[in-house]
């Protein structure tokens, strides 16, 4: 859902409801947080914090606001900003399990089929907060990477220091052989399969053919013939089959 605020230009999309369940803690925090930090910089903490409740509904959370608001109203809670309410918000709906979920994602995320760049979004996504930092972080990363990144990676001479620099050279690799394999389909340079072309010296290449037993069949093989004549070129009549 978009919000329009009356005078200002920037449309900013408000936070979904959230019910208490685990999943929904980051999505939920960084929606609410972008959106004051761009509409309600100017109101005050306690209408902030109110504003951020107003999206707590359903389930144990409605319960959970509940009875908060019965502490902030008399003056028994300490949270008395909109950044408390996100701690607390976190400490109370499984941050320490959303940490534990995160490191089990770190264990078998991988880049299948997918490029290197959208490896790297989703690994960093799952990375923040997962209490992975330094080599740990690096080798979750190589590990998810496909075989020929990470070979080509291993065999460079100078290796990278950080995840940073790690993800950006992985990038690079996979983009440049993409590209690769796109200008060899699109030139046609793909390796031939065995004995499919007959290649006779002069650098001139005759791709196989099959000429058939008729008359057409035999002017089209003497006119290869007479081609390689004039040209003072050898012609292997093993590449081409008589059916």
């Amino acid at each position: 859902m978009l919000f329009h605020q009356q005078g200002s230009r920037i449309e900013v999309t408000r936070p979904q409801v959230f019910s208490g369940k685990m999943e929904e803690v980051s999505a939920f925090i960084n929606a609410a947080r972008l959106y004051i930090r761009m509409k309600m910089t100017k109101e005050a903490a306690t209408t902030q914090v109110a504003w951020v409740l107003s999206y707590v509904q359903g389930g144990v959370a409605e319960a959970w606001k509940d009875n908060l608001l019965d502490e902030l109203a008399k003056g028994e809670s300490e949270v008395d900003t909109v950044e408390k309410l996100f701690t607390k918000i976190r400490n109370d709906f499984g941050e320490t399990s959303e940490e534990k979920r995160k490191i089990e994602q770190l264990r078998t995320i991988e880049q299948g089929g997918r490029t290197c760049d959208e490896y790297v979004q989703e690994f960093k996504k799952v990375a923040r907060g997962s209490g992975y930092e330094g080599r740990p972080l690096i080798e979750k990363f190589k590990r998810g990477l496909n075989g020929p990144i990470r070979r080509k990676l291993a065999e460079a001479e100078e290796l990278p220091s950080t995840i940073g620099e790690w993800q950006e050279r992985a990038v690079r690799l996979d983009r440049n052989q993409r590209q690769s394999r796109a200008e060899e389909r699109m030139l046609g340079r793909s390796a031939a399969r065995p004995g499919e072309n007959a290649q006779p010296r002069g650098g001139v290449i005759w791709r196989k053919g099959r000429a058939d037993n008729t008359k057409v069949g035999k002017q089209w093989y003497h006119k290869r013939l007479l081609t390689c004549f004039v040209m003072n070129l050898d012609i292997d009549s093993r590449a081409y089959e008589w059916s």
